[in-house]
């Protein structure tokens, strides 16, 4: 562009398209520069465009299946194209588009069930409605509104993941669509869309499907208009979910994915983040879920139902893994029920905790626990669910857990007996031909007693207990504190003082070595002072005579600077040289290299009075052996040592007066 308004350049191929009579569009779509200008606001190309004859033939590329004589081009790099035009933000093409009806009435024909739709067609029709919502939201919506069966449409292709986005985006839920157009989306509140996609669980079984409609479903239980919020928390609403969820001759998925929309209505935001970063926020906090009570007495009428799925004995499934057997695996769906019990217990509900605790749905789970030791998933559900009872001091929920349940008994059990089971008899199975392995748990465990110990500090209740147990004292005695104290991270020292996890860190009160250094910047000094293979194999004097190396002869490159800058700026924490324990370079009156490094260990002969002997191996690396090194020889290993200490002065200096 910049060339063009100079005058210093032909005009691009566009420009000489556009010059020229009798183009056409496809002459422009092979251009590759088309993009380009499009959106470097070419006058002359953007006035073509945005004829409505141009417009419709963009449309027809995105929404109708190439024939099969078609070249390469017609098929592949024209849909392509003209997706890219549509949806540049070219505000003119955009309201060519949107002011015509016909050209709205021929985009949305793609959504007709008599016409093929491809996944890549789906993709590009599914961007550009998605760019005229944010563009063009006014007249979409209304569009939209005139043409209700478009809704319906969108839920019959639920399956392809393009089309399930725009149907978000059409209900509502969406932050930023529904706060500014409040109005424009009420009528939707008295469609049955709610209810078509309910449907999806019984009329089909495609996995996709299924994940669709649940996505699509949660997304509304975060940013639901008032009339979808109400219709979808009711209980009738959550009945039919789990009457899909529940019927035997639907596939899994169907259970696991209405079950997550269930989650969703007890705890909106947990989906949104990842079940570590939920977890580790009850954990920090303790936070309470609130729920629509009627949403949960609704799924509580169903609780027995569901917990029949935690049954693993009737099940004669198996599969081999690396240690041994599952007999049966635990799979998706028990996993999902489990982490449903376990959003359950953290509403604070006393219904759903009489509930839970009169079917027994703790001691499932923790029996569940124990029989999968390598299912790090369900543990970490089960932990959140034991963490939930305790932080909830209620006494019900302890005393349930403590008796009940023996959690005490079962972890003393668990250490008694810490490798894998061989009985025949139970789900997971250790395999023959080899010694049973440590089972998966224990880390789990050890979480789990400690939290009990915390729990203890603040519970009568629990503190008797413990105490109680003489068999648990002893253990905590003799394996817990050593335990936590074995794996407490921040006493290992790591190759860094312990001390600089334990100081206090003020950010008023800063000095030079707790700032940040340019490691890469100090790397490459310190490289370039280790560029040549003092220690090679070739021979000190042989070395002697080469000063110039090549590239891969260089043994100390920047990675390796950059991991010792960066050790030694640690070791400064303790108010030391840089050299304090590293004694890199001694010199014996200038002329004795004792060289302590872990690298390449050299002293000076013990039995002999020459200063000039160090002691060198058969390779020429510094060693045990004694050879007489020469006066010239002698002078450029001081030369050497000279250069790698002023070097390392260099850093030194650097380090005390960089700041980033």
């Amino acid at each position: 562009m910049f060339w063009r308004m100079a005058g210093m350049s032909s005009a691009s191929p566009v420009d000489t398209i556009l010059e020229r009579g009798n183009y056409t569009l496809e002459d422009l779509l092979d251009e590759d520069e088309i993009i380009q200008e499009c959106k470097a606001m070419n006058g002359r190309l953007i006035d073509f465009l945005l004829e409505r004859s141009q417009v419709e033939q963009l449309i027809r590329y995105i929404i109708e299946e190439p024939s099969d004589e078609a070249e390469k081009k017609q098929t592949l790099k024209f849909p392509f194209i003209a997706c890219e035009i549509l949806t540049c933000e070219l505000e003119g093409v955009l309201r060519t588009l949107t002011e015509d009806k016909e050209l709205m009435t021929l985009l949305f024909s793609f959504l007709k069930p008599d016409r093929p739709h491809s996944t890549v067609l789906a993709g590009y029709f599914g961007k550009v409605v998605l760019c005229l919502m944010a563009r063009r939201t006014a007249q979409l919506l209304s569009y939209v509104q005139e043409h209700p069966e478009i809704l319906h449409q969108l839920v019959d292709l639920i399956g392809i993941t393009s089309m399930m986005e725009v149907l978000t985006r059409l209900v509502g839920a969406d932050e930023t669509v529904y706060s500014n157009y409040t109005d424009a989306l009420q009528w939707e509140d008295a469609t049955d869309v709610l209810d078509l996609i309910v449907d999806k669980f019984n009329s089909s079984d495609s996995p996709e499907v299924h994940a669709n409609a649940a996505e699509v479903l949660c997304a509304i239980t975060r940013y639901a208009p008032p009339g979808f919020a109400t219709k979808i928390c009711s209980p009738s609403f959550v009945g039919r979910l789990f009457q899909s969820a529940l019927e035997d001759s639907r596939p899994k998925s169907v259970l696991v994915h209405a079950l997550s929309v269930c989650i969703s209505l007890l705890d909106p935001k947990r989906l949104l983040q990842s079940s570590y970063q939920s977890f580790q926020s009850q954990l920090n906090h303790g936070s309470v879920i609130i729920a629509n009570p009627e949403t949960v007495n609704g799924m509580l009428d169903r609780l027995g139902d569901l917990l029949t799925l935690l049954d693993i004995t009737s099940s004669e499934v198996v599969l081999p893994t690396t240690y041994g057997c599952l007999k049966p695996p635990l799979g998706k769906h028990r996993l999902k029920v489990v982490e449903f019990i376990s959003v359950l217990f953290t509403l604070g509900s006393e219904d759903a905790e009489k509930e839970l605790i009169r079917l027994g749905a703790l001691r499932r789970v923790i029996y569940l626990f124990f029989e999968y030791p390598y299912n790090n998933f369900l543990h970490h559900q089960v932990e959140n669910i034991i963490w939930s009872c305790l932080e909830s001091k209620k006494t019900s929920l302890v005393e349930h857990l403590l008796h009940d349940c023996d959690i005490v008994g079962k972890i003393l059990g668990a250490e008694k007996q810490p490798t894998l089971s061989t009985d025949c008899n139970k789900p997971t199975v250790s395999a023959g031909e080899r010694s049973p392995l440590r089972i998966g748990n224990i880390g789990h465990l050890t979480s789990i007693a400690n939290k009990l110990v915390q729990a203890a500090n603040t519970s009568g209740i629990i503190q008797t207990h413990l105490q109680g147990n003489s068999e648990w004292v002893d253990w905590h005695t003799d394996v817990l504190v050593k335990r936590n104290a074995l794996e407490n991270v921040h006493n290992w020292a790591c190759g860094r003082p312990t001390s600089l996890h334990d100081r206090a860190r003020d950010s008023d009160d800063e000095d030079f070595r707790d700032r940040d250094y340019d490691v890469a910047a100090l790397a490459s000094n310190l490289s370039q002072a280790f560029r040549y293979n003092i220690y090679g194999s070739d021979g000190i004097e042989e070395a002697a005579g080469s000063l110039e190396r090549d590239d891969e002869d260089v043994y100390f490159d920047d990675e390796s600077a950059e991991v010792v800058i960066s050790s030694l700026r640690l070791g400064d924490d303790q108010n030391s040289s840089l050299f304090t324990n590293s004694n890199w370079f001694a010199f014996d009156d200038e002329r004795t290299v004792n060289d302590r490094s872990a690298i390449s260990p050299a002293s000076s002969s013990p039995n002999s009075d020459n200063t000039d002997e160090v002691f060198v191996d058969e390779g020429g690396d510094l060693g045990d052996k004694p050879a007489s090194l020469d006066v010239s020889g002698r002078e450029y290993w001081m030369k050497e040592f000279d250069g790698l200490a002023a070097a390392w002065g260099k850093v030194i200096s650097l380090e005390t007066r960089l700041e980033i």
